[in-house]
């Protein structure tokens, strides 16, 4: 039977909930000790001078570590989406500079945890404090060309969109901005370090143990061959965790002097700091259309925030002007420094501000046409990339919007505002487009099958909640016509075949290649080994099947796996590699959009929401989200509902709840922590649904597996915000949106 497009329960479920999974921090390594880290308390100057005594005089305290004692130790890497392995230039304590609020400017290592956070806590450091411009609004640096930092990119110029504005009978110019967000993975960052002589090993919370391993050997001068990083399991990363951060190689190098395993679990105010977020952006959008509604000029002009030391930007001006049929297009990205960490990818980097700009916008358009918004979107479809001219492979948006809204009732709508009240709760839906790029990555997985018929299957890729040990189960099951319960996978260890970058939605998408590559020659080694091997022709590979301890040929015929493996087990690694320049470890080389052929992927989806605001208080409530979501064929349709549905949900705190507030005067980040850095609860949520779409594109690969994970969350908040005006009559352009934004 086909395993693909069967809901297969988690293989690694019950693991997880019995608590028998072991995460990085787990790992209980005998001799271990205890490190804490001292962040800076100033958002820019310099470390004038530390005084150990009161801290080092702490019964326990072991070793304390700052720029004074690790300067000459630690080696440059460059950020991974420029060629490198980091995910921040700025070396860890190499110096006494601070170029933000939460660097950081100390390691404690002690005999407990609890000893290392009080010497921390008590250890003290003098500041030269310097003026800080820790936000874009603050920052008197000129807005940097995206193009000018990174040569691949160009903005988009197509045709006269001036000339096509001032002609436009209908148009919108609106500016809509987004907030600093965090991404607040349940698991805390850290790490393990070990050494056996000069060989290390590290036990670490991270999407990309290849980043790692290659990364820190190049900080620390060894052969990556005598680096091993492990990481089986995430709990959580969501675009965080991302290659090698700034705390390995201190607490490596601290193993190293104490000669003995060093551990580190950062506070959840740290994480803030020494891990990525997403940055704040401010769009403008200016649409205009004929009477009606076809577009005759798009220009999207985006403004997001980077660090001083880092060229960090996810431009997404690429998904904004292709998405509709336009004449004339127009599109500028640029950065503005400011002192802060580097922001990094958080779940659909550029999407989901970059579509709350636009996909409101339409919104607005459609107002001012007195048009249905799903009628607007209908009338600027297209099958072709406006900017490359490549045909899409396959385009299911409108079918997603007509699925969907009979689904969620859309046509109860009405397109007059404040116009529904249901007691004191004025009532309003609204929607908005989802779409992604397909992406995908170099993958490689070695499949081993043994004489009882057990199958092994490994690979340095990670189970970052996506449920890769059950959907990559199903695929070596449907390749091979296994078992599936014979079938084990292990996943996120550097002495397994390399992959690339776990994120992006591109994980399924790129091990369908490999697992495709490994069960063909691992069945055609079999093949040879058999008695029938060259009679009659061989047969197309995919038409043998492993199963019950057997090779079973197309017409029948069976033949033990132990007559066959008399010379032991067949060990085959299956490669892929990426569209284009290939590369196991470097994700700008190893994580490309599908289409450097003849068609362009992209996964599509559509976002509805019901809002309801009270009519005195301005309480803002979403009883309903619905989405209804075309990306190709579907491995496990249980996992896949839950990362869409887990999306939308975070789409609905985005749109209302998340927010990351910053001092002006210091840089600090004020809410850093779960009592205060708002996320939706079981009391915000209403009923969540999503709706997977038959879909066939085998232009993408053989399978027809598009990306999906991050689909969910784009534009969700759009169509909340859309909704929100729908209700009440308040066009709202700045996320969150809050109480106090429906009242007076």
């Amino acid at each position: 039977m086909p395993f693909i497009g069967q809901s297969l329960p988690r293989v690694d479920g019950l693991a997880k909930v019995r608590g028998e999974a072991v995460f990085a921090a787990d790992q209980l390594l005998p001799n271990t000790a205890y490190a804490a880290l001292v962040t800076s308390s100033i958002g820019k100057g310099r470390v004038c001078h530390v005084t150990r005594s009161s801290a080092a005089s702490i019964t326990g305290v072991l070793a304390i570590f700052t720029h004074e004692d690790l300067t000459a130790d630690i080696r440059p890497v460059d950020h991974v989406l420029a060629g490198g392995y980091a995910n921040s230039t700025l070396l860890p304590l190499a110096a006494p500079d601070i170029a933000y609020h939460g660097q950081i400017v100390a390691l404690v290592v002690a005999e407990t945890g609890e000893i290392a956070q009080e010497a921390a806590a008590i250890l003290e450091i003098v500041y030269a404090p310097a003026p800080v411009e820790p936000a874009m609004d603050s920052a008197t640096g000129a807005a940097i060309p995206v193009a000018a930092l990174q040569p691949a990119h160009q903005d988009v110029s197509q045709g006269d969109v001036e000339g096509a504005l001032r002609r436009a009978p209908v148009s919108v110019t609106a500016v809509y901005e987004t907030p600093v967000q965090h991404h607040n993975p349940i698991e805390l960052v850290g790490t393990t370090c070990t050494w056996n002589g000069p060989k290390l090993t590290v036990y670490e919370p991270t999407r990309f143990v290849e980043g790692v391993r290659h990364g820190l050997a190049i900080q620390l001068g060894l052969d990556p061959a005598d680096v091993r990083v492990i990481c089986p399991f995430i709990g959580g990363h969501f675009g965080s965790k991302l290659a090698l951060s700034q705390y390995t190689a201190p607490v490596a190098l601290a193993a190293r002097r104490l000669g003995r395993p060093v551990t580190l679990v950062a506070t959840r105010a740290q994480g803030f700091t020494i891990a990525n977020h997403r940055p704040e952006t401010h769009h403008t959008i200016r649409l205009g259309a004929d009477r009606d509604g076809r577009l005759l000029a798009l220009q999207h002009d985006a403004v997001v925030a980077t660090s001083q030391f880092d060229d960090f930007a996810m431009p997404g001006t690429d998904v904004t002007t292709a998405l509709y049929a336009c004449p004339n297009l127009s599109a500028t990205e640029r950065v503005i420094r400011v002192d802060r960490n580097t922001p990094g990818p958080m779940r659909a980097p550029p999407e989901v501000p970059y579509l709350f700009a636009l996909e409101s916008a339409m919104d607005e358009l459609a107002h001012a046409l007195d048009l249905d918004p799903i009628a607007l979107r209908r009338r600027n479809d297209t099958l072709t990339n406006q900017i490359s001219g490549k045909p899409f492979s396959s385009r299911s948006l409108l079918r997603c919007f007509d699925q969907g809204g009979q689904a969620f009732g859309w046509d109860r709508r009405s397109n007059k505002p404040r116009a529904v009240r249901e007691g004191d709760w004025w009532v309003g839906l609204g929607c908005a487009s989802s779409a992604r790029p397909v992406k995908v990555a170099s993958a490689s997985l070695r499949l081993r099958v043994g004489a009882d018929g057990r199958v092994l299957a490994e690979t340095a890729h990670h189970e970052i909640g996506n449920g890769l040990y059950t959907i990559l189960t199903q695929m070596v099951a449907d390749a091979l016509g296994a078992d599936p319960a014979r079938i084990t996978v292990r996943l996120g260890d550097t002495s397994f075949p390399p992959a690339g970058l776990s994120g992006g939605s591109s994980t399924t998408v790129s091990v369908v290649g490999a697992v495709r590559s490994a069960a063909i020659d691992l069945k055609r080694q079999l093949m040879r080994r058999s008695t029938r091997a060259g009679n009659n022709g061989d047969p197309d590979m995919l038409s043998l099947n492993v199963e019950r301890g057997e090779l079973r040929w197309p017409d029948g015929y069976a033949e033990p796996l132990a007559d066959l493996l008399g010379r032991g087990d067949i060990d085959l690694v299956g490669r892929f590699e990426g569209s284009g320049e290939g590369g196991f470890a470097k994700l700008d080389r190893g994580l490309v959009a599908v289409g450097p052929g003849p068609a362009l992927s992209w996964s599509f989806g559509a976002q509805f929401a019901e809002v309801r605001v009270h009519a005195e208080t301005g309480e803002l409530r979403v009883p309903r989200l619905l989405g209804a979501f075309a990306a190709g064929s579907i491995v496990n349709p249980m996992t896949a509902r839950s990362q869409l549905t887990g999306g939308m949900i975070w789409g609905l705190g985005s749109a209302l709840l998340e927010e990351t507030v910053i001092d002006p005067r210091s840089g600090a980040y004020v809410n850093a922590n779960l009592a205060e850095y708002l996320m939706p609860v079981a009391a915000d949520i209403g009923a969540v649904e999503a709706i997977l779409l038959d879909e066939i594109d085998h232009q993408v690969n053989p399978l027809g597996v598009k990306s999906l994970g991050e689909l969910g969350i784009i534009g969700v908040n759009a169509a909340i915000a859309n909704a929100v005006f729908n209700a009440s009559g308040r066009r709202l352009r700045r996320l969150p949106i809050r109480v106090d934004d429906l009242l007076g």
